[in-house]
Formats: C-alpha cells, structure tokens, sequence
C-alpha cells in the first residue's frame, strides 16, 4: 500500500469504502462511497487516533505495519465510538490490550457497552493534553457533535484539528486532500452531509464553533474522519458550517410533492410557473421517484419549502411521510413553507403536511392550497398565484 503521511512523522492510516451506498440506518445514501480515516502520530511515543469500521480492520493494521509494528502504539485515541470509527478497536486492542485509550466520559461508557472490554481507559476533558515527545495532544470536548460522546484532538505544534465526524463527507476518492478533487463534488458531499446529519444539532454547532474560535488556535489542516482532509484554507469548511449552522440560504424554493393520477402534480408545475414569473428559483422533485437525503441537501440551500402531495386516508401519500418525518427530527433552521394538494372525496394531506412542516419549526407562511379533483381554469389560475405570493412572502424581510 501506497504510504500517506500528511504531515512529517503523521500518518493517514484509514481505509476508502468504495461500495458502501447507505449509512444511518438507510437514512442517507452515499453514492460517492465513503471513507473511515485513522491516523497514526509518530513521535517519541506514537498515538493512534481513531479506528475504522469493523470489516476494514486488516487494512488499518496493514497500513499501520507498513510504518510500523503495531505492537510500538503507546497510545489510542478515541474521539467518536460509532462503529464506523471504533470498529477496529477489539482487533487492534488483541495486539496491545495494555495501552491506555483516551477518550471522553461518555466515550468510555460507550465503548465498553459496544465491545464489553476493559481496556485502560483514560478519560479526558476539554483543555487536558497528552505529551507525545515533541508534540502534544490536546482535547476539546464537542457533545453532541453529533454524538453525546464526541471529542476533537488537536496536534498543537502541526496546528492539524482531528475533529472526527466533525467537517467531513461521505466521499470516496483516490486523493486524500479537499483540494486535489472536483470542488462541486465535494461541497455538494459536505452539505448533504451537514442537512442529513447535523442538522438538529445547529445551535450547537454555532456553540462549539465560536467557542474553538475565542481560543484562537491557529489551524493548518482539519483532519476528518469520513471523506477528505482540508489542508489549503481549512476554515473554508468551518465557515459554510457556520452558515449552515445559522440558517444562512438562498431566496430559492424546493418543490417536493408526490401524486397519485396526476392533479397534484400539475398543482406543482403551475406553482412552478408562478415561482417563475416572480423571478424566484426554484426545484421539483417527485418524491416517489427521488433521494430524499439528496432532497435535504437541497433544501440546506434554499429558504423556500412547498410540499405537495394528493390525499389518501384523509393523510399524505406514504411516499412522503418519510421527507416530513425527517424534517421533523432534522429541524432546518429559518426555512418558510407551505402545503398544497389535491383530493378526491374528501382532503386532509394538506392540513396534515402543515402541521408536520409546524412540527419541523418550518414557518408556514401561507394557507395551504387544497383543490379537489382536478384544477379547472380558475383553480389554475389560483395555482400560479400561490406560486407568485409565496414568492413574495419568502422576500419579506425576516422579522
């Protein structure tokens, strides 16, 4: 294998998973891959920060034999115990089961509820350092980002932060450096990896990012554990997360509907040439046939939310539960919406979408638009004119 030292004396030691298509539970689809980054800190004693994901646990060792013996470890780091980073633990804790593992309070708690060993844990808090020889660990607790357990490890003489899932993509790629790949891609990775995951997590985000910011640590290199490693400009993440953390959109408008023979989505596409005439941006998706992470990630761009969907069981279509149901738990931050559908006998989806819109803390900012049947000439006209005065509310100035 091919030697990765990102800095002199530091290793990157991980492993690329090209064919993984789903994390979370199949909540989120990754169709660039993934990768689970470890690195291997050589100094007058050598620190290994994070492991991988279980089944990839030969190829952290083998990389880590290609620098070293495994067994010359004198310390394992721990910032994050999901099983994607902590998997390789029972493999490379069998070859030093002695060596103290830092990691939080809660990273303790975790890691022995996963793997039921009692290995030597060290835990730490924000401020407290590791001396390595010429170089020095130190840890910032970060709960909830996203886990209750996670930590970042900053190496103060490189100025590299080792954030773990903090910063990173789900992006799998033959270079390991943001700036040596195609920067659509990766910023189209970073975002959906922020609206799928961090997303309710926001306010903590700013919280954690303006306390890293008053300690005024000069940072050279972030270095996550999923995706590429930000080397040139590194801040540049920490910024869009920032915004993202505050809410900071686009005047633009997802459109997300689904239908059952046709009425909802001809609403769609006449709100659409309403949306138009405004000049406001905007994007359809037909849900039954479309990523909904990917619809999420759009959705982090763009203020304007329209969810449509015809009415079955007086309720929503069931392929449209799961966007509402995710907004709900992901909680965007300052997003504007409104319902709109279409009914046979009798309505309800579009009472039921603005009460889960209500329940996502989505500012519904018009009454939703229910027609039965299908629209005749007059509702078509009311379609494009709920397009247009969406599009004027959403450039209302925020209160």
């Amino acid at each position: 294998m091919q030697r990765t030292e990102i800095a002199p004396g530091i290793y990157w030691v991980g492993a690329v998973d090209w064919n993984v298509r789903e994390f979370h539970g199949h909540t989120y689809t990754t169709h660039r891959g993934s990768t689970y980054n470890a690195y291997l800190i050589v100094d007058e004693k050598v620190a290994l920060v994070d492991t991988v994901y279980g089944p990839f646990t030969d190829e952290l060792l083998t990389r880590i034999r290609d620098i070293l013996p495994v067994e010359k470890i004198d310390y394992v780091i721990s910032n994050h115990v999901e099983t994607d980073h902590s998997g390789g633990m029972p493999g490379l804790m069998k070859l030093i089961p002695d060596r103290p593992v830092y990691c939080t309070a809660r990273g303790r708690d975790g890691l022995f509820k996963y793997y039921q060993q009692k290995w030597d844990f060290h835990p730490v808090k924000s401020g407290e350092t590791l001396k390595l020889g010429k170089r020095t660990l130190s840890f910032l607790e970060a709960p909830y980002l996203h886990w209750p357990d996670s930590m970042f490890t900053y190496v103060v003489e490189d100025a590299i932060l080792m954030p773990n899932d903090a910063f990173g993509q789900h992006y799998a790629t033959a270079a390991r450096f943001a700036d040596e790949v195609d920067q659509y891609a990766l910023y189209e990775e970073a975002a959906k990896y922020y609206a799928n995951i961090l997303y309710p997590l926001s306010s903590l985000v700013v919280k954690k990012i303006e306390e890293v910011q008053k300690l005024k640590l000069p940072i050279k290199m972030i270095a996550p554990s999923h995706g590429l490693i930000w080397r040139k400009d590194p801040t540049q993440i920490v910024l869009k997360w920032l915004a993202w953390a505050r809410g900071e959109a686009r005047d633009e408008v997802v459109v997300a509907f689904d239908t059952m023979w046709g009425s909802t989505e001809e609403m769609a596409g006449l709100i659409m040439e309403g949306l138009k005439a405004e000049g406001m941006p905007a994007r359809l998706f037909k849900m039954s046939v479309t990523d909904r992470s990917d619809v999420l990630k759009e959705i982090l761009y763009c203020r304007g939310l329209l969810v449509g969907s015809s009415t079955i069981n007086r309720d929503i279509l069931p392929t449209m539960a799961p966007l509402l149901e995710d907004l709900r738990g992901l909680r965007p931050v300052k997003k504007v919406g409104a319902a709109f559908g279409a009914y046979g006998w009798n309505g309800g989806a579009v009472s039921s979408i603005e009460k889960r819109l209500n329940e996502a803390t989505v500012n519904v900012a018009l009454p939703g638009l229910s027609l039965s049947w299908r629209a005749d000439a007059a509702e078509r006209e009311r379609c494009i004119e709920f397009g247009k005065a969406f599009a004027r509310k959403l450039r209302e100035p925020a209160n």
